[in-house]
This record gives structure tokens, sequence and C-alpha cells, in this order.
């Protein structure tokens, strides 16, 4: 979590505004129930209120101006009042009396009260004595309570005005929490995109692309979620819990504990929900990684699916991953299905103890219709949020599983780092030494043993032998996608350790025999948004490298839409666009790992002549399954079990007869 808010830092002021917005909602939506209960109790059911006799304001009744007050008086006040009595469902008007007077008479029981001649005749009790109380008509109590429409009229207006505010509250602070997100994710998706480029071939070699995939893109959406609601709704629910208990507390103790007394059981559902929750959704996210690793991998290998008739096996192998990631998502649900209805359920019998000793206490003269109607909405207001605690706590820790996911990712340290003081190559002229060099994928199983050699500046060389001899293995070392365990490799005359990756990668071009086309089109493919090389660069290297033929061939030519992998090309004119791609980017080094393996005869024979205007000057190294393809060449070396056996120029090998000849009598037998 500490970590996950580090990434707020640059929006904290976003963050203290969307609070700021938080603390007056919530400040709002207490006030809401207050409005209405005191409306309630003052202008609805307040009709044995006092009235104030004053010299102006107020209502004109009985030749006085008179004005309603809120509230009982103080007993010691000065003033004439008067106030309404009822009895027998019956309205009567006393006045001229003292505070005291108006106090002792507010809410009279009927047992004090006696028929008179002109109306009723009230016992004073605590004032003394008795007053007489006239009878009101109705047009005498409409103008009496005339205070009271208008009382109850402000009450709607500020209502609507709450109401307003709160919608306005509401939607900003939704745009600005949700635009918080955004940035905040954007730069997360940003920063583990860039880490995961950084990182070594090691990584992917051992790591599942749908794994990458999933992390990049649902799991860091999840991260969406917290930031942009979860974070501010926990605490919006937390003051929003902490405000109804101190409301209620300040108006009645009884009824608040009224209120609460279901909470122990809401706690305790509460715990039980987030540790089931936790379990059910970490369940969830390993299915659903699962099923893209599958749909990753199978999607990529439709045609292989298809060739081999598998499509059977793989809709059932889809349909048991298929069924874990139904069963997972059906066990959150349950989750799910039974804590609401428990936590209802609990609302529901917290709601029926608020009326059933609100109403007792009504009926007794304890309370107030519009403080049970405020506790009423309270026990409402007290239960949303804590439902919504449980299942934020338990989004949140879902965020907390993805983010726990996101930062295995950016925890991976790169195998091949740079040194600080790392020097860009420069001026390359080519030459490439081994010394000694051991190399192991893993540890202690090494595929490269005490190899050395050099190839000097614009030489031609060629490595050969059987598989898993540690052909291409040489070519990942000399572009330093993995380290050597021992010796030293050298690239004009520098420790390949002592220079930044950039300027190493720069100077090698490589074309390999699986060659992958991005979505978009052929003049991309080949600059790779390099929008330094322009289109006259392009169009020259797609004719060095043989492409142009057919690229002059399509619709749109260089601006001819491709889709993944290319589909939509031959095998042999994506190997030409690969030529195409390397010469781009003008390379003083040239690899060529089997990169005529797709190209047929044909296809070859027309290649053969641009690839000797591609090498003359450069440093080439080729690994190729047709070993006429290399006879040309200044040097071969010939690797058996990733050691050096042979090494000399096609016409000395063959005079030897040893491995090199053998491997040449058979070139029929496949040498990936």
């Amino acid at each position: 979590m500490k970590r996950l808010l580090t990434y707020m830092k640059p929006v904290w002021k976003t963050a203290l505004f969307a609070m700021v917005f938080v603390i007056i909602g919530t400040l709002l939506e207490l006030y809401e129930p207050i409005l209405v209960g005191n409306t309630i109790d003052r202008h609805i059911t307040g009709y044995d209120l006092p009235y104030v006799q004053t010299a102006d304001g107020g209502v004109s009744f009985a030749g006085e101006r008179w004005e309603k007050l809120a509230d009982s008086p103080e007993e010691t006040a000065d003033g004439t009042y008067g106030i309404v009595v009822l009895y027998q469902d019956g309205y009567y008007w006393a006045d001229g009396l003292t505070a005291a007077q108006a106090v002792s008479l507010r809410g009279a029981e009927e047992d004090r009260i006696a028929p008179h001649e002109d109306g009723i005749i009230v016992d004073m009790q605590r004032a003394g004595g008795a007053v007489p109380a006239r009878p009101l008509t109705r047009t005498d109590l409409k103008t009496l309570r005339g205070t009271d429409f208008a009382g109850i009229l402000r009450a709607v207006a500020l209502y609507g005005i709450i109401l307003i505010a709160l919608f306005i509250i509401r939607r900003t602070q939704y745009m600005t929490l949700q635009k918080m997100g955004q940035k905040i994710v954007f730069r997360i998706r940003q920063d583990l995109f860039a880490h995961v480029e950084s990182l070594s071939m090691r990584f992917f070699d051992t790591t599942p692309v749908g794994t990458i995939v999933t992390r990049i893109t649902n799991d860091v959406e999840t991260l969406n979620e917290m930031y942009a609601n979860i974070l501010v709704n926990l605490v919006q629910n937390v003051l929003r819990i902490i405000g109804i208990v101190a409301m209620m507390l300040l108006i009645d103790v009884r009824m608040t504990g009224l209120t609460c007394a279901m909470l122990p059981v809401v706690i305790v559902l509460t715990y039980f929900f987030r540790k089931n929750a936790r379990r059910a959704y970490d369940f969830t996210r390993t299915q659903v990684t699962a099923i893209n690793i599958f749909l990753s991998e199978h999607l990529s290998g439709m045609r292989i699916i298809q060739t081999f008739r598998r499509e059977a096996v793989k809709e059932l192998e889809f349909g048991e991953k298929s069924q874990e990631l139904y069963r997972a998502n059906f066990r959150e649900l349950m989750t799910f299905a039974i804590f609401r209805p428990a936590i209802n359920m609990a609302f529901y019998l917290s709601r029926a103890l608020v009326l059933a000793g609100g109403a007792y206490l009504v009926l007794g003269g304890r309370l107030t219709l519009g403080t049970l109607y405020i506790f009423t909405q309270y026990t409402s207001s007290l239960f949303e949020p804590i439902q919504d605690l449980a299942e934020e706590f338990s989004s949140l820790q879902h965020a907390l599983s993805s983010a726990d996911k996101i930062f295995r990712i950016l925890d991976e340290k790169p195998v091949v780092v740079e040194k600080e003081d790392a020097r860009d190559l420069t001026d390359v002229r080519g030459e490439i030494r081994f010394e000694h060099v051991w190399f192991a994928y893993n540890e202690d199983q090494y595929v490269l043993k005490d190899v050395d050699f050099t190839i000097r500046p614009g030489e031609r060389i060629a490595f050969v032998g059987a598989t898993g001899a540690g052909k291409t293995s040489i070519l990942s070392l000399i572009g330093r996608y993995y380290d050597i365990q021992k010796g030293r490799i050298l690239i004009d005359g520098q420790d390949i350790r002592d220079l930044t990756t950039d300027s190493l990668r720069r100077a090698i071009g490589q074309v390999q025999q699986d060659v992958f086309i991005f979505t978009g089109d052929i003049a991309g493919n080949i600059r790779l948004r390099e929008e330094s090389i322009p289109d006259s660069a392009v169009e020259a290297a797609a004719k060095a490298g043989g492409a142009s033929h057919f690229i002059e061939r399509l619709p749109q030519k260089y601006h001819e839409p491709v889709t993944e992998r290319g589909s939509t090309l031959s095998a042999g004119e994506r190997q030409l666009l690969s030529f195409a791609r390397t010469l781009a980017f003008d390379p003083r080094i040239l690899i060529l790992d089997e990169a005529t393996a797709n190209i047929d005869t044909e296809t070859e024979r027309l290649i053969q002549n641009a690839l000797e205007r591609l090498m003359e000057g450069r440093t080439s190294i080729m690994v190729a399954h047709r070993l006429s393809t290399i006879e040309s060449c200044d040097r071969i070396i010939v690797l058996d079990h990733g050691e050096i056996v042979e090494m000399g120029n096609h016409a000395h090998l063959m005079e030897k007869r040893g491995r090199y000849y053998d491997l040449y009598m058979s070139s029929g037998e496949v040498m990936a």
C-alpha cells in the first residue's frame, strides 16, 4: 500500500481537492435528515410551540402580532406569550402568558384540562393556578400556522439547494477522481511496459506472454478502480459512520443504542466476508491469468493446431480452463450473495428496533416524531457505508493482490545490467573477439565451453554445427542479450560489458529465421517508427535487400497495410522485409541467423547478389541451414557441443575431411 501511495505524490493536490469535496458532501448528507426532522417537529407536528408577542413580523391575530418560536423559551424570559392547546380533537388559544406558563402549557395532558363556558381551562402545574383558552376556528388556526407553511416552503427550498449542491459536489468529485485515477494508472502502465522492455531475454524465456499481458492490462485496470474510487470511498464511508454516530449521540443516546444494537453482528459478518472474499478473488485472478496464457499461446499457434487437427482437443482444454474460471467467479459471487442479504437482514432488524422503540417513546411523549424520522434515516445511512466498507475492503484487497503481481514484475532485475560509467560504442570497425568464453543458460549446464576466436573487421564468418552446438547462443552473446559466466567478448577491443547496450545493439543488424511483422504498413515495419529514417532510405533498403520487387506490386506499395505477424505476406516476403529492416538502420556488424531458411530457391537466387553488396564493408556473421550458401565465407567455424572443433575456409575444411566434411556431405540433414 505504501508503494501504491507513492504514485499519488504527483497528484496530491488533486487528491486533496477531491477530499475537500468529500468532507463537504458528507456534512450535507448528515444535515439532510436533521433538516426534515426539524421541519416535522417545528412546522408539522409543532402546533404546541409557544408564540411571543412582537411589535412587527410574525402573523396578525386577535389584534396583536405573534411570532412562533423554534423551541420553548427559558422560563425566566421576558415577554408576553401565547400557545395552541389540543383537547378532544379541538384546538384552543391561550394568550397573555408568561414564559413559565407557556412552557407549562406545552403538550398539556387531557387530565389537566377541564371544559369552561368560553372554552377550556388548563391547570398550570409548575406555574401555579389555571388559565382559560378559547376555541379556534379553522380560519384562526390557518392564520396562526401561516408561519409554519412558510417554514415548510423554506425547508423545501433549502432541501432542493442541498440536492443540487450534492449533485455538483459528487459530479466534480467523480470527474476529479476518475481523471486522477487514469493519470496514475497511465503512469503505472507506462512504467510497467518500460520495465518489461528493459528486462533481459532470460525473463521472456521463462515467463509466458499471457502472464505479462494480464499484468499490463487486467491487473493495472484493477488499480484504476482503487485510485479512482476505493481509497476516497473508504475515507468517505469512515467519515459518514463517525459523523452519523456522533450526531445520533448528540440527539438521543437511547435511540443511538437501539440503532447500534446489530453492529456486533455486522462486524462479525464483515470479518468473515473479507477473509473469504480475498481468497475467492485470488483464486479468480489465478484462473484469469491461466486462461489468458492459454489463449495467447494457442491463438499464436493456431496454424499448428489446424495442421494437426487438434481443434477438438484444444476446445476441450479451453473448456476445462473456462470451467475453472466459471467456478472461481461463482465462488466469488456466492461470497457476495451471502454477505449482502445478511447485512440487509441486520439492517431490517435494526430498523425494526428503532421503529418499535421510537414509537414507544413518541407515544409516551418522550421523543418527537421528527427525531424518530432522523433516526430511521440515520439507520439506513449507517448500514449503507458499513456494507460499502466491507465491499471496498474486499476491492482494496483485490487491488493489492493485483499490485503484488505487478510489483513482482517491477522488482524483476535485468540479468544484463549496464555499468554506471558505461560508454557508447563509436566509430565501429567491426572487430569481434571471444576470449575463452564459457556460457550457460542454467547454472553449470554450459552450452559454450572455452570458445576463443577473433573476427577481423569486414570479415565474413559462418558458424555451422548440429542442433544444440551453440551457434545461435554465440549470436545472442554478441548483442549482449545474455551475460557470459567466464571469459570476455570484445568489440573493437572494448569489453561489451563496458559499453551501453543501446550503442552496442545499434551497431549490430540481425536477420532472424522467425521474422516478426507488426500491425501497420510496409514502410512502418522497415523503419520501426524511427522517424529519422526518410522514405528514400526505406525504399533504398528495400531495393538493396531484394524486397522492392514484391512491394512495388502491392496496391499501396510501401503504405500497404499488414496485419500482426504478416499473415498476408508469404514466408519469403517476410524474410525479405526483415533484410530491408536491418539495412535501413545501416549496421556495421551484420548477423544472419538462418536468414535464408524460409526463402525458396528462386527468391534465394534473387537476393544472393544483394547479400554480396550488403556484406561488403561490414563484418558479417552467418548461421545457415544450407551449407552451400556459406561456401564463399572467409572462414567457417565448426561447433560441436559448445566447443570449436574446426576452423578454416570451405576448401580447407573439405580437404581435412573432418566434422565439416561430414556435415557438408549430409547437408540434407536439418541443422537449425
